[in-house]
């Protein structure tokens, strides 16, 4: 997708203005509401109305208004949320660790100061994935249903230095600390830039004008990397615990929907044959559907980032989740 020149002009001069306020201490106006969770507050964006609500879960170094083209489409079907983790665009950062019950504390905190009720159509992309499953399994009356959205799983492999690595083997076994409310540590006074902005990744370009602008500010901040650093050491220690427990029905009958990318795009110059690797994932995607009894597995023609790439698919596989929620709501009544 190639911009007009003078559309590409606007989103830079956007991005410049954006940026130049990062570097004063300063931030463009949030499009949600900032909701304190006891110590910080957390930006949460909430569109549409009816039940059950979405909330969705973004993957690592992804923000709420990247669902932007997702959620105008549910909004007019039913109310959506997004947010931004503890240290991402308008969210202050969090106490640490960033483990995921940390996170899930902090969601259901700001959820609850909102006025957003239970239960909720949880939404999972990518490192999301794994942690609306933690989600459920602490609240599992709060879940009504839940879309994977090319998500992580238990058993995944990523490459490092040219080996295919299971994302559990970072596991020690150290003990999870419990969730705390409370200020969040401070992050690194904002870089100054002093050149023109990053290019903007083509696959941002599909987001209105205005959510581009808030893409470049928001990868500026120095809260990012913390948080995401203590996010990733603490995954694999939960990884680890799916692994060695038995996940399949643990969902109960809720519906549910998987949604894979056709194709993992992985290099035949590792330690494990693309072939392999490629099986391991369509079977853990496939694996992901057998948490609830009414799973379902999809497979799109898109990349990993189907918010972006797939909007309508994803927009009408949370409808349908929706629907059924629905539906066991009025069959208990």
């Amino acid at each position: 997708m190639v911009l007009p020149r003078r559309r590409r002009a606007s989103v830079v001069l956007l991005a410049l203005l954006l940026l130049s306020r990062a570097a004063s201490g300063s931030s463009p106006d949030p499009p949600g509401r900032m909701a304190d969770v006891g110590g910080h507050r957390i930006h949460v964006d909430c569109r549409g109305t009816g039940g059950p609500t979405v909330v969705v879960e973004s993957g690592l170094g992804d923000f709420s208004f990247d669902w932007a083209l997702v959620q105008s489409k549910v909004a007019t079907r039913t109310r959506i949320c997004t947010y931004d983790r503890a240290g991402y665009a308008w969210s202050e950062p969090g106490p640490m660790p960033r483990t995921f019950d940390q996170l899930n504390l902090e969601l259901r905190d700001a959820l609850a100061k909102l006025g957003e009720t239970p239960p909720f159509v949880l939404v999972g992309h990518s490192f999301g994935g794994p942690v609306v499953r933690n989600f459920a399994a602490l609240s599992p009356s709060d879940v009504a249903g839940m879309v994977l959205v090319d998500s992580v799983f238990e058993d995944q492999r990523v490459t490092i230095q040219g080996k295919a690595v299971r994302l559990r083997e970072g596991a020690t076994g150290k003990p999870i600390p419990p969730p705390r409310r409370g200020p969040g540590e401070s992050a690194p006074p904002p870089r100054v830039e002093t050149g023109p902005p990053p290019a903007l990744d083509p696959l941002y370009r599909r987001l209105p004008e205005r959510e581009q602008g808030f893409q470049m500010w928001a990868q500026s901040l120095p809260g990012l990397q913390q948080a995401e650093n203590s996010q990733r050491e603490w995954s694999s220690e939960y990884f680890e615990r799916m692994h060695a427990a038995p996940s399949r029905g643990t969902l109960g009958a809720i519906p549910l929907i998987v949604l894979t990318r056709a194709r993992g795009g992985y290099s035949d110059k590792l330690d494990v044959p693309a072939a392999e690797l490629e099986r391991e994932r369509l079977a853990g995607q496939s694996s992901l559907a057998a948490l609830s009894t009414r799973g379902r597995h999809v497979v799109l023609e898109c990349g990993h980032n189907m918010e972006l790439e797939a909007p309508e698919e994803v927009a009408r596989a949370i409808e349908d989740v929706v629907n059924k929620a629905r539906a066991d709501s009025k069959s208990v009544r």
